[in-house]
């Protein structure tokens, strides 16, 4: 609908007259902010880092790009995948998938298992002893009763039986949240894990897909030719062409309210923002701490319960080839730190300047103040070495350089508590008439980037057009799966991709 100017009509037309504010330049920011532009609206974006894309950003040192986490793109959510071809263009390439468990049998033995299983491959690697132990295991599991499921632990054991919870999700998830699964709510496995049936997976490995009924696995995805930090810088680039602002190096320290309205945006140097609206990805324990005047004490309470996990990447240039063709490994062996880890030139050909280089990204998960967080660079550096040799895929004197990205608040933390903290917060902001949380922490969900950019459309939607869409209702019911097609009877597991109590509660 448009009015006789040709101007499309506007549910709040103040957004004309004062920028709409957006909290965050990572991928649901910068979604917000380019939609907004390109109604011809005022935008401004505000980060506090001197890059965009946050978690999905792109680091360079001497010509190497390290893709921070690893960003397949991949979506079942078509708007999505149209803005992700509109911002990139010929620049999206095609990339095979690979990924593989390194994993070291009963008797220490490491290995490789292919992901998705393959019958042959899954034979040869765990032998007839432990595919025994598996489905015994899983019959077990089958005819127990189930009781309550409230714990991952459970949710996982109850699927797939104790045996291969203990082989293949235990030590890895427990790396990545740095609590036992026992404390990990069902929720996440939920939200990550979809359907999950040891038949219908141990079917389709030996006996292949069953029809329309299951689906397999994409077998390749898109990816920005210089990494995922292309695609967030190109779209930074369009929103100022359409004359909005992304101001980089601005940390937001306070937000003003009058009544159920945010009505100034204060950021570091003293500077302040009046805003017709805000679109915020800050975390949820952020935005509470820095609201003037303060919620209720309730509010307070659950911002600052709220948990997070944080992660680094300890990126290596080394010499000689690649250590392994995989996009990543996952590393299921608890008697090193790392987690995982990448090999950027399968990611793209690009990110890698030096053909005669192998170029990876170890990552390891913690909480931002431990004693890993705050070692040394150098020190990470050489840890990642040893850990590279013991998992016998590298030597240390292959080593040519390497650094450290340190990324907090990376994933929100699915503990016992934490649904009721989110609905405490949630009954302050759901007042609110000109304040919209989005995106991974702004919603404490463990959203990849589709959903995450999701939220922003849904938003955007709901400012201009008028729209009631729940923001917190975006991916509430099933998670992001590399299928070819949805389907529910597609068995597939998503391994994570990867707070301190004593935090300040803004910080």
């Amino acid at each position: 609908m448009t009015d006789h100017d040709g101007q499309t009509k506007l549910a709040r037309p103040e957004l004309r007259e004062k920028p709409t504010v957006i909290l965050g330049g990572g991928p649901a920011g910068l979604t917000a902010g380019y939609l907004l532009a390109k109604k011809g609206l005022p935008v401004i974006v505000l980060e506090a880092e001197d890059q965009v894309g946050g978690i999905a950003k792109t680091a360079v040192r001497d010509g190497y790009r390290f893709d921070l986490g690893g960003h397949r793109f991949f979506t079942k959510v078509q708007e999505v995948d149209d803005l992700w071809h509109e911002i990139m263009k010929e620049e999206f390439l095609k990339r095979p998938r690979m990924s593989r468990i390194y994993w070291r049998d009963r008797h220490g033995e490491a290995k490789f298992l292919d992901y998705p299983l393959r019958g042959p491959d899954v034979m040869k690697k765990l032998g007839p002893v432990d595919l025994t132990r598996a489905l015994a295991s899983y019959l077990w599991a089958a005819v127990k009763p189930k009781g309550k499921e409230e714990t991952y632990e459970e949710w996982v054991s109850n699927r797939f039986g104790r045996f291969l919870f203990n082989q293949f999700f235990k030590s890895y998830t427990e790396k990545v949240w740095g609590v036992p699964t026992s404390e990990i709510r069902a929720d996440w496995a939920a939200q990550r894990i979809k359907n999950l049936s040891f038949f219908r997976a141990a079917w389709s490995a030996f006996f292949g897909n069953r029809g329309d009924k299951v689906t397999s696995l994409i077998s390749e995805f898109n990816y920005p030719r210089y990494g995922p930090g292309q695609m967030w810088e190109q779209m930074t680039t369009d929103i100022e062409e359409l004359g909005g602002k992304v101001l980089l190096n601005t940390k937001v320290t306070k937000l003003e309210f009058s009544g159920n309205r945010c009505v100034r945006v204060h950021v570091e140097g003293g500077q302040t923002y009046e805003p017709s609206a805000v679109i915020s990805s800050l975390p949820l324990r952020n935005t509470v701490g820095m609201a003037e005047p303060q919620p209720r004490a309730e509010v307070i309470a659950a911002a600052r319960g709220l948990r997070y996990r944080d992660f680094l990447t300890v990126s290596v240039v080394l010499d000689g080839e690649d250590l392994f063709p995989d996009n990543w490994i996952y590393i299921h062996d608890p008697k090193v730190n790392v987690g995982r880890i990448q090999n950027f030139r399968s990611w793209s050909p690009w990110m890698v300047p030096d053909p005669s280089k192998a170029c990876v990204g170890l990552e390891f998960f913690c909480f931002a103040g431990d004693r890993m967080w705050e070692m040394d660079d150098q020190d990470l550096v050489q840890l990642g070495m040893r850990e590279l040799e013991q998992l016998g895929l590298a030597r240390k004197e292959q080593l040519e350089f390497g650094f450290v990205v340190r990324v907090p608040k990376a994933y929100p933390m699915y503990d016992a508590d934490y649904a009721e903290r989110v609905h405490d917060i949630r009954s302050w902001l759901d007042g609110l008439d000109n304040f919209i949380q989005v995106g991974r922490n702004g919603l404490h969900r463990y959203n990849n980037s589709d959903h995450s950019m999701l939220t922003a459309m849904r938003a955007v939607d709901n400012l201009v057009k008028g729209t009631e869409h729940d923001i917190w209702a975006v991916n509430a019911e099933s998670a992001y799966h590399e299928e070819e097609k949805q389907d529910e009877q597609q068995p597939y597991i998503e391994a994570p991709e990867t707070e301190s109590m004593k935090e300040p509660l803004h910080s």
